[in-house]
């Protein structure tokens, strides 16, 4: 299907195409996808006692005007018990357009996820509160990262439907300064385990700042691939609904690894995927 074709169909109906897309790809198995890496909607999964979940990732933003690169994104979350999260996220930017080149570290997202409903019939919720922190100088100044902080308080929800496993995250983004855009968030997502190795996952994310910029709708598809114990291929590519601000990316794609330790990281995860 071409851009042209998706830029000029109207809204319900690209709403209606993706639906049956994603209903005819997911077809009735078991469904045990999560949201989080590579999808923008997160989930309330949480990676255990002890043990490390790390994301590293090369993830292109193509929008009108600005091309920017994440290479790479650095997510580390860290099991504390249970149900306990905890968080840091940090991309290294390069942006091609507009011209001249920059390069630098954008905002970090340190934060603490907790699942406080844990399979309650089949239910699960989770908070995942976190702060965006300020960008450093040389990175503000060229435009790649913002120059002050915001807190950012999202909720997770998590259920099975039949093959399917749904997502779905409602965030708002509280700026520490007056001259900020308070911000929302919305994501739901849909995922299927086709094999103990493979797994595909699609989503429709919004991202609203109010009496501002963004105002961005994207659809996006992946897979996950377990390629050896403890390692996972972390694929995804989207677009957005409509071009609507001069911001709004054309293209998106994540492309990396996902790495499980376990034992404080001192080992990789020890179940290997099987077909």
């Amino acid at each position: 299907m071409s851009e042209s074709y998706l830029l000029g169909t109207p809204l319900s109906d690209r709403l209606k195409s993706l639906v049956v897309l994603i209903a005819l790809v997911l077809a009735p198995r078991l469904a045990r996808a999560q949201g989080g890496p590579p999808l923008l909607t997160n989930d309330p999964g949480t990676p255990g006692p002890k043990q490390w979940e790390i994301n590293l990732a090369v993830m292109p933003v193509l929008a009108r005007h600005q091309y920017d690169f994440q290479m790479p994104q650095i997510d580390l979350n860290y099991g504390v018990g249970p149900a306990i999260q905890l968080t840091f996220e940090v991309p290294y930017v390069l942006q091609t357009q507009p011209k001249p080149f920059s390069t630098g570290w954008s905002n970090a997202f340190p934060g603490v996820k907790w699942r406080f409903i844990d399979n309650k019939k089949g239910w699960n919720v989770s908070i995942f509160p976190q702060v965006e922190t300020p960008g450093p100088g040389s990175a503000v100044g060229s435009g790649i990262a913002a120059s002050g902080a915001r807190f950012l308080m999202p909720v997770e929800v998590q259920r099975n439907v039949g093959p399917l496993e749904l997502d779905a995250e409602f965030g708002y983004y509280i700026p520490f300064h007056g001259y900020q855009h308070e911000e929302r968030i919305i994501g739901f997502a849909a995922g299927h385990t086709f094999t103990k190795k493979l797994e595909m996952i699609g989503e429709v994310y919004n991202d609203r700042a109010m009496g501002g910029l963004p105002h961005d709708t994207t659809w996006d598809m992946g897979a996950r691939y377990g390629f050896h114990k403890g390692l996972i291929f972390l694929f995804m590519a989207g677009r957005s609904f409509s071009l609507n601000s001069s911001t709004q990316p054309n293209f998106l794609t994540y492309i990396g690894v996902q790495i499980l330790l376990e034992k404080n990281g001192l080992a990789l995860h020890s179940e290997e995927p099987e077909e």
